[in-house]
């Protein structure tokens, strides 16, 4: 699962076990308190897809927070681009660059991977620069 700030494109993604919505409630409370330690302060909308764990287990989490929840049209993924540009640069270049022994070896380069998306790896949306050079300085 994987939210992305519009405006600086800092992304925040963790594997989890399943799609159910208990566990999908979790996940924005936990991103939420990511984006805050990085100066991004206040989160206006959440857009999702129209899967059932996000249509409906996440009113809630985005009532607490003061988030409106946007869902995009059915069968449109393309109204989610940031995220599934996101998913497509994972999977060339943190998920199947290399081989990895185990799940786990993958699931522990996760992290390390983000945190070098974020700060260094340059990208082209944002004029050659990572996506913390636009956050708000704190």
């Amino acid at each position: 699962m994987a939210l992305i700030d519009d405006h600086s494109r800092l992304a925040y993604s963790k594997i989890l076990p399943d799609e159910k919505g208990t566990t999908c409630v979790a996940f924005p409370d936990r991103a939420i308190a990511y984006f805050a330690s990085h100066g991004i302060t206040r989160i206006h909308r959440l857009m999702t897809d129209n899967a059932w764990a996000y249509r409906y287990s996440l009113g809630a989490v985005c009532t607490r927070h003061g988030i409106r929840q946007k869902l995009i049209k059915p069968h449109c993924p393309w109204q989610n681009g940031k995220i599934e540009r996101l998913n497509r640069t994972l999977a060339t270049e943190w998920a199947y660059r290399q081989a990895f022994t185990s799940n786990d070896d993958r699931r522990a380069a996760l992290a390390p991977w983000l945190e070098h998306d974020s700060t260094e790896r340059r990208h082209s949306a944002l004029g050659g620069q990572p996506p913390i050079s636009r956050r708000s300085p704190t």
